[in-house]
């Protein structure tokens, strides 16, 4: 039996989304657990020539394209190492702004096609489909996760700051 032929990049998109549907609680995963998950998927007969590059630089929103035609924005370095699905509203590379942020339908096998509907209703309701004029930012069931765990200095040093240099700030260049 031959398998369906996924683009690598469709295929670590998802392996990440299936990690994060599997782990809600977490924020990020380590590119090899990303890996690990594409393998455990055997969509392409296991681990494949390019899996790595993909999940490390080719899908990666905040890195410069290179090659320059690789301008997918697929995933957020949240840290060295570490990745998550990426959200409207996180930082990129301003050369993938036309960078493909979820998989077109047509390229996936069927049984991941509700993957896209999760990660357009749920994980990032301004995401794949369209979002210019939406609002940007982080969507508030994120925030509350912080909700009382900073401690009521830091807070206060926070607002200070947020007062003091928030007209010096440009949200079009985040």
């Amino acid at each position: 039996m031959s398998k369906t032929q996924v683009k690598v990049a469709d295929e670590v998109w998802i392996a990440t989304a299936l990690l994060h549907r599997e782990h809600p609680e977490r924020i990020d995963f380590s590119v090899n657990e990303i890996l690990q998950r594409a393998v455990k998927e055997n969509l392409s007969g296991g681990y494949r020539q390019g899996l790595q590059m993909h999940a490390s630089y080719h899908c990666v929103a905040q890195k410069a394209p290179n090659p320059p035609a690789t301008r997918h924005r697929m995933l957020s370095e949240t840290a060295r190492g570490r990745r998550r699905l990426f959200r409207e509203g996180d930082p990129f590379d301003p050369r993938r702004q036309d960078g493909k942020t979820a998989p077109d339908p047509a390229d996936l096998p069927v049984r991941y096609r509700e993957l896209l509907k999760w990660y357009d209703e749920e994980y990032s309701p301004n995401g794949s489909q369209g979002n210019a004029g939406r609002m940007r930012g982080v969507p508030g069931n994120v925030l509350l996760e912080f909700a009382g765990k900073i401690p009521p200095d830091d807070v206060a040093r926070m607002e200070k700051v947020i007062e003091e240099e928030c007209e010096r700030v440009n949200s079009d260049e985040w």
